[in-house]
């Protein structure tokens, strides 16, 4: 019998017109990017569904997001597939915690919100930068930075894909020395600030402001989180794992490796995009992944676990 992990994408993966079909197909989708207007007193179908200025912006882009891999979620449990196990990476993590009833629709969204706007806001547009170091080991990557102040690996994707953040001159700085330790190529990042490095300290704890309001509750099931890249099974070390999560490595790749290890052997990427997926055919080719972010990706994965 298989075991399915439901895996949900993060910022970077957003695009105009995500989750308009299943709005408009589904009225389980229907319902979460109402209710999400309505939340937040924002009109989700024009940021979702029409080209505009905002999406890219985090303090919008993480809703959008979240609200989209939501309303996908809804549909999907609706036709009887459940997960045995959930991780996110870095904003997806909050799908994640919808999926194991850690927390409610409401409270992800609500929440999501406010973590983006705070992750906005902390570091001053220019002072902060991000970079993806290509085909080089991670232990050789996090040798270089050792000697350097002010840079941190942010996510461990996969193999051969790390990316870094911090300080602007410090990610320059590493991107020379690593590229002369053998990385192939050092892109940097198109993204307003230097997430998930220790510039963002102080969002993560006004972030634990906003999370004293939202009830969390035990997982119903497992879910791998980011700041470890193990499983969580009590409700007591998740407020402070989401808080740390913020300004600490994104564990992406041991995340996958703690599910497989746990027997996931079908995952399904649930939002805009294959990234995730990308991923898990670098971590390990034996298991099976498969995304859905259009209603005939849905119709597709459903006859597909059905054989």
């Amino acid at each position: 019998m298989s075991k399915i992990g439901f895996i949900f994408p993060g910022q970077g993966s957003q695009k105009a017109g995500m989750g308009k079909e299943f709005y408009e197909t589904y009225p389980a989708a229907k319902e979460i990017f109402d209710r999400s207007s309505e939340l937040l007193d924002l009109d989700m179908k024009e940021l979702c569904f029409e080209e505009n200025d905002r999406l890219d912006k985090t303090e919008y882009t993480q809703c959008a997001l979240v609200t989209t891999s939501l309303a996908i979620m809804a549909v999907l449990t609706e036709k009887g597939v459940r997960p045995d196990a959930a991780a996110g990476l870095s904003l997806g993590e909050y799908c994640a915690l919808v999926a194991a009833g850690v927390m409610s629709r409401e409270d992800a969204i609500t929440t999501v919100r406010q973590r983006g706007i705070l992750m906005e806001h902390e570091v001053p547009a220019g002072l902060g930068g991000m970079a993806a170091i290509l085909a080089l080991d991670a232990s050789k990557i996090e040798e270089v930075l050792s000697g350097i102040e002010g840079v941190q690996i942010a996510n461990y994707n996969c193999p051969g894909q790390i990316v870094i953040s911090g300080k602007k001159e410090a990610v320059d700085t590493a991107c020379e020395q690593l590229k002369e330790a053998g990385a192939k190529r050092c892109v940097p990042l198109n993204v307003s600030g230097p997430f998930h490095s220790k510039m963002l300290i102080h969002a993560g704890e006004k972030l634990g402001e906003v999370l004293e309001h939202v009830e969390l509750k035990k997982p119903e099931i497992p879910y791998a989180t980011n700041v470890t890249g193990g499983y969580v099974r009590e409700k007591d070390e998740i407020k402070g794992l989401l808080m740390e999560q913020i300004y600490s490595s994104v564990r992406w790749q041991q995340d996958m490796e703690t599910m497989i290890a746990d027997g996931v052997d079908t995952f399904i990427e649930i939002g805009p995009g294959k990234t995730l997926t990308g991923f898990l055919k670098k971590i390990d080719r034996s298991v099976t992944a498969y995304h859905i972010e259009t209603p005939a990706d849905l119709c597709d994965v459903l006859e597909k676990l059905q054989k």
